[in-house]
């Protein structure tokens, strides 16, 4: 049912009932925040859509005719009715936001993601978190097929259809054996690397992808050649220390087998894979509630970017 034109809005419905109940349009105006002008003119617009006069302007203040009186009876309804909508609005806002789904990629799920929690449980306790971990592409596919609000990915780019925003950053690193040949060199060259068979992750994985588009930058006909594809960075990790081959990883996914000797990080030389880690969500809708919250904390958050090898850079 469409409303007549004549009926106003309720922002002038309720200085209306301010300019009664205070007495005067000046204190109405210092009630709602505006100036006196602005409230004269809602009222006369007000008046103007009713047809009736609705206030008397006296020397001590104003007061409403016998019309305003009738007017203002109807629009407390009214009003009430509306704080009633906005209570009821509210609640299901409430209630959307008490449960967080997230997507996101491996690394950042395992590395990055438990302390983000922590420090979203800080500002919003009451908000269930509910995790799915992929490679980027299954995040994108996630955030894009509404199974989670946010997600965060390792990839350069981001899916067709959504919006990205840098939170972190990263540097790759070439990982071996102890007893590979590259764990007892300082460094290795980036045609050693290129020629070599590595094990890697599946397609779709952020880590294989940067590390794909950086090694064509700087070898354009460069062909990858895999000995092994995981879709686990455990497994991969597993399999570097069982001597199958060397692999390129997350400095924060190895930093522990780096301290621990167990695993080596010979440097490249002529080949930068630093990255950056990004939070996506559809192009159009911004995060809001405990989503914009979580990708803040992401962002104030600053990433470790140890390779267990001080001083050597890729």
């Amino acid at each position: 049912m469409r409303l007549s034109p004549h009926v106003p809005d309720l922002s002038a419905l309720d200085l209306l009932l301010s300019v009664i109940e205070l007495g005067s349009l000046g204190r109405a105006a210092e009630a709602h925040g505006i100036s006196q002008p602005s409230v004269s003119s809602r009222i006369r617009y007000l008046e103007k859509l009713v047809g009736v006069p609705v206030l008397e302007r006296t020397t001590l203040g104003s007061r409403p005719t016998p019309a305003g009186a009738l007017i203002a009876e109807w629009a407390q309804e009214v009003l009430d009715s509306a704080h009633q909508l906005d209570v009821g609005i509210q609640a299901l806002r409430d209630s959307r936001h008490s449960r967080l789904r997230v997507a996101a990629s491996q690394t950042i799920a395992e590395y990055l993601f438990p302390r983000w929690l922590v420090a979203l449980r800080g500002r919003t306790s009451t908000t269930t978190v509910a995790l799915e971990s992929g490679n980027s592409s299954e995040v994108g596919a996630a955030v894009l097929e509404g199974r989670a609000e946010i997600g965060f990915i390792e990839s350069p780019r981001a899916p067709k259809g959504l919006h990205s925003q840098p939170v972190a950053k990263d540097r790759l690193v070439v990982v071996v054996a102890p007893d590979h040949p590259w764990a007892r060199r300082g460094t290795i060259s980036l045609d050693e690397l290129a020629e070599s068979q590595l094990i890697q992750r599946e397609s779709g994985s952020g880590t294989r992808t940067a590390f794909e588009r950086a090694v064509l930058k700087q070898l354009p006909d460069w062909q990858a050649s895999a000995a092994l594809e995981l879709s686990s960075t455990t497994a991969i990790k597993s399999a570097v220390a069982g001597g199958v081959g060397p692999a390129v990883l997350s400095s924060l996914a190895v930093a522990a087998e780096l301290a621990s000797g167990s695993l080596r990080s010979p440097a490249v030389t002529g080949l930068e894979l630093d990255r950056v880690l990004r939070a996506v969500w559809p192009t159009g809708h911004r995060p809001t509630g405990p989503a914009r919250d979580l990708v803040a904390i992401a962002r104030q958050s600053a990433a470790p970017r140890s390779t267990g090898t001080p001083g050597r850079r890729l």
